[in-house]
């Protein structure tokens, strides 16, 4: 079984920079890496990770991209943060890349993590250049936009 082809477009490397914020926090920045590899199969592994300004370790999740058929997409997503996501959606090809949405209106939440009740992610791929943004409804507060990158392709 093979790759889809309507999501070889993210296959490699996307780096750039991103902004955050939420009620419960100060806005910040970061450096964010993302890695969708084709290990011919019908998904792709994903593997994210964030660095503050400075450099130090943020965030990071993996999981697998799949797309059962040519308009859907679901993004198995596991944290280290005892955060665990099935986000559902659409794939939306445009004439010079892709759109994704996804939502995940339930998170698997460990014991000792902090309260996560739904999220929502946008990745846009116009040509070599990747915008993602994600919202989440957590910690008390509603469903509200969270963070946002702009990443272009590396060379690997």
């Amino acid at each position: 079984m093979a790759l889809p082809p309507q999501l070889q477009p993210l296959i490699g490397t996307w780096r750039g920079t991103g902004s955050g914020h939420y009620p419960t926090i100060d806005p910040f920045s970061y450096t964010e890496e993302l890695v969708f590899r084709d290990v011919a199969k019908p998904f792709l592994v994903y593997q994210q990770r964030t660095w503050s300004p400075d450099g130090q370790p943020m965030h990071m999740e993996t999981g697998f991209l799949r797309s059962p058929t040519p308009s859907s997409v679901e993004f198995v997503l596991a944290q280290p943060t005892g955060h665990a996501e099935l986000a559902e959606g659409t794939l939306t090809a445009t004439e010079d890349g892709l759109v994704l949405e996804l939502q995940s209106p339930q998170i698997l939440v460990a014991a000792s993590a902090k309260p996560v009740e739904a999220t929502a992610r946008t990745y846009r791929l116009v040509k070599n250049q990747l915008s993602v943004d994600f919202s989440m409804a957590a910690v008390g507060a509603a469903m509200t936009h969270h963070l946002h990158s702009d990443l272009v392709r590396a060379e690997d």
